[in-house]
């Protein structure tokens, strides 16, 4: 079982490094990033999750249609990325754990099949999505 800890820990690490491309990735566009997709990079084939950076990026440049485009999951992200520090620094400051019991309802509620079931189908389709868009 995690605790709000790690949570918070890997929360703020991974919006660290996920803001720290971001902006690497908008100052320096004329880079040529390659993929950052170890499943791509291995098998050539793309990851249901291919495209979220480039998605990440649009939505934070006001191109929404395009950041749909590249992958709707990049919204998920994106929210993760802003409300998660905030909300973090909240908690800290308040000394509460809102967030972990946040985090350990929606936890609960994604191991329902009704569910999880749906959300696997709509991987399953993004990834073909990805797939057929030759990502």
């Amino acid at each position: 079982m995690s605790s709000s800890r790690e949570i918070y820990g890997l929360l703020l690490i991974s919006c660290a490094a996920g803001y720290a491309y971001l902006f690497y990735s908008i100052s320096a566009p004329e880079a040529g990033h390659g993929t950052l997709c170890l499943f791509k990079n291995i098998t050539g084939i793309a990851c249901p999750s291919c495209g979220s950076t480039r998605a990440v990026i649009a939505l934070f440049q006001g191109r929404v249609y395009d950041s749909l485009s590249y992958n709707p999951f990049g919204l998920a992200i994106a929210a993760i990325m802003l409300i998660s520090p905030v909300w973090i620094t909240r908690d800290l400051f308040l000394k509460q754990e809102s967030l972990f019991a946040r985090y350990r309802q929606i936890e609960k509620w994604l191991v329902q099949p009704a569910v999880y079931l749906p959300a696997i189908m709509l991987v399953l389709i993004n990834w073909a999505w990805n797939i057929l868009k030759g990502i």
